[in-house]
């Protein structure tokens, strides 16, 4: 083990498939020889050259299209589209075609499509440049959503990516990029759809993505001083996302609380808890609750962006709240 960031945990494990996978190729605005807009291929351009590090003029729709067909082919194709925002654009492709590719054809044809990028509000980048919008994603058939938290998480469920035959979409929350962690140095894979359990805990079961989990451990730990067991679990994927993990925490805690960054309507905190209304009533001992951002467009100024998103104070408090439900 060794301490690397998130950034280049993600970058080992793609130059690793890329040295064994030569169907493998990249396109995306600025990832040729200047690396990529947050170095998420820093070094490769230089070692494979245009035909795999292929820069893109700012066309998402085209771009998106050609690797759809690419896919179809036989190839392996990275869609790196810097900001989730941008991918927007294509969005005639990405639910017409490459979600439904492979039921439309019977399953004769795979879609070995990965699509990454960051995601996440932060940094004063307003709201062309700070949506999330998984949970569109994770609404049609045909996706895999992945959400890395940590850089362990980030090599192990990108390598996974890399080598599925179904579409992926790899996010990054930009405010997660530079965080350092513990990663092997060899090629390692993580199965989609298995949850995570990053603090253990007694009292009442916390889940959350992405940046929001730092500031849902950093309340964990500060309730810890006041008595309080706090469970954190981080899904890692919500496409598919793993129940089974977190109704066996609630079994234990009784209570269930989801912190999202992103918009409550329609939002996966809804369906967490309408599937543990479902399956797991009997074990809740109060409703459960969530925790969102304001739904809203992402501002520009600093003190306006901070106040849309959950704070580790708003979080220690909703805690207490629903312990006394």
């Amino acid at each position: 083990m060794r301490e690397v960031t998130y950034t280049v945990a993600a970058r080992e494990a793609l130059a690793d498939r890329m040295e064994k996978d030569p169907t493998i190729f990249v396109v995306g605005e600025g990832i040729g020889p200047r690396g990529g807009n947050f170095n998420t291929t820093a070094g490769l351009y230089e070692k494979y050259g245009p035909t795999r590090l292929c820069d893109t003029p700012i066309s998402e729709r085209g771009f998106v299209g050609m690797c759809t067909g690419a896919a179809m082919t036989g190839s392996r194709p990275v869609v790196d589209f810097m900001f989730l925002d941008f991918i927007l654009d294509a969005m005639g492709e990405l639910i017409n075609q490459i979600a439904k590719m492979q039921y439309m054809s019977s399953g004769r044809l795979k879609m070995p499509i990965t699509l990454r990028g960051a995601i996440g509000v932060g940094g004063s980048s307003a709201t062309h440049h700070s949506g999330n919008y998984y949970p569109i994603f994770t609404h049609l058939p045909g996706f895999r959503v992945v959400l890395p938290y940590r850089p362990y998480d980030a090599k192990g469920l990108f390598a996974t990516a890399l080598q599925s035959d179904d579409p992926v979409l790899f996010l990054e929350h930009k405010s997660l990029l530079n965080m350092k962690g513990d990663v092997p140095e060899e090629p390692y894979t993580i199965p989609f759809g298995k949850a995570n359990i990053l603090r253990e805990g007694t009292q009442v079961t916390v889940v959350s993505l992405c940046f929001m989990l730092k500031r849902v451990l950093d309340a964990a730990e500060q309730l810890a001083k006041e008595g309080i067991s706090v469970e954190v679990i981080d899904p890692r994927t919500v496409a598919p996302l793993d129940m089974a993990t977190i109704r066996e925490s609630v079994h234990k805690t009784g209570r269930l609380i989801v912190v999202d960054e992103t918009f409550a309507p329609c939002g996966i905190g809804a369906e967490i808890a309408a599937q543990m209304m479902e399956d797991g009533f009997d074990d809740l001992d109060a409703p459960v609750m969530r925790l969102n951002g304001v739904h809203t467009p992402v501002p520009y100024s600093p003190s306006l962006e901070a106040a849309v998103v959950p704070n580790q104070k708003q979080i220690e408090q909703a805690i207490r709240d629903l312990l006394a439900e």
